[in-house]
């Protein structure tokens, strides 16, 4: 593994070029993907190891990208919690929101065995994939995870409910953001256990709410989390999506590298974040709609940050989206492998 450049530049360590990957690599911009999802469910790709090896793997082949990243879903904690979860064709759906629950606390109740698939995906994982290709685990961050549990769908993600709590009961928001802390922290720690190579955790919906209070009530349990996974050795990436202005009071004891999302520019982060704490990001997925010159000349745009910024891994501010083709994301792979960054 010490020749992966992924590797490499989480150690602060000088490459020939940034390493690149992309959030939601493993999915539907992949044609092997789509094929594999005609045979089987995406609850069935998630629990047989050697199918969730493989779609985890399919992105290093197809792609040829310089990281894996586990083949999984956040809401598996608030399945752990004992929320009733059905993986459909349209997106997750919990069979109860907690918002409908007169008492959701009581009906938590914490279960880690009901993650135990998830860490023989991963000893596959690292039994069948490249030797230097490392491997991503995840989580979704607190705030997220409550969002999804208090709102009980994946198609309103403005989460009204859920935001509501956080001002009408902090109490009980409170209760809750803390019983995901605690089974996150041990999924955390186990996936590393089990060897992946960075712990990245997703905070999809940082936006939904003022920064300040994000700082309030969030991000202590956020610090919970990327605290143990660093404790036990493994590096830490942080999405705090929508944060904003906020990412200024990022601290390098919250993360490793912070991914920034596509609102906010590279090089405007960079003048705001702690200098210890390297980047990810922050290409706007839906360039990868464009035509390819196009795509060309927007990448060019990196290549100043690039060849200045060491500690930068090159990715998306968020995840793929639908209809991106799959020649346009190998172009992007192809051409941050290829093109000179001019480092010394």
């Amino acid at each position: 593994m010490n020749n992966s450049i992924f590797q490499q530049t989480l150690k602060g360590e000088k490459t020939e070029r940034p390493p690149v990957w992309f959030m939601r690599q493993a999915g539907r911009v992949l044609p092997s993907y789509l094929e594999m999802r005609e045979h089987h469910s995406f609850h069935e790709l998630m629990e047989s190891p050697e199918l969730g090896a493989k779609v985890t793997l399919l992105p290093v082949y197809d792609l040829g990208v310089d990281a894996a990243i586990l083949f999984s879903d956040i809401l598996v904690i608030p399945q752990a919690l004992g929320m009733s979860l059905n993986f459909a064709d349209s997106g997750p759906k919990f069979a109860t929101a907690l918002k409908d629950v007169k008492d959701p606390m009581r009906i938590l109740k914490a279960d880690a065995s009901k993650l135990n698939y998830i860490y023989d995906v991963i000893d596959e994982i690292m039994r069948t994939k490249p030797e230097n290709t490392p491997l991503i685990g995840f989580c979704g961050a607190p705030l997220t995870t409550l969002c999804y549990m208090v709102q009980g769908l994946s198609t309103n993600h403005t989460f009204p409910d859920a935001v509501a709590l956080l001002y009408k009961d902090k109490i009980l928001a409170h209760q809750l953001l803390n019983a995901i802390t605690e089974l996150s922290i041990e999924y955390a720690i186990t996936q590393a256990k089990h060897g992946i190579s960075v712990f990245q955790i997703f905070e999809t919906h940082a936006g939904l709410i003022p920064s300040d209070l994000y700082f309030e009530m969030i991000m202590p349990y956020v610090r919970r989390i990327s605290a143990a996974v660093m404790k036990a050795g493994t590096p830490v990436i942080f999405l705090p999506k929508g944060l904003g202005y906020g990412i200024k009071y990022i601290k390098p004891s919250d993360c490793n590298f912070l991914s920034v999302d596509w609102q906010t520019s590279i090089t405007e982060a960079r003048s705001l974040v702690h200098p210890e704490i390297g980047l990810q990001g922050n290409l706007d997925p839906r360039l990868l709609l464009a035509d390819k010159k196009t795509i060309i000349t927007e990448l060019e745009k990196y290549l100043e940050f690039g060849s200045e910024n060491q500690n930068w891994i090159f990715n998306l501010g968020h995840g793929f989206i639908p209809g991106i083709p799959f020649e346009n994301a190998k172009l992007v792979v192809d051409w941050v492998k290829e093109v000179d960054w001019k480092r010394n």
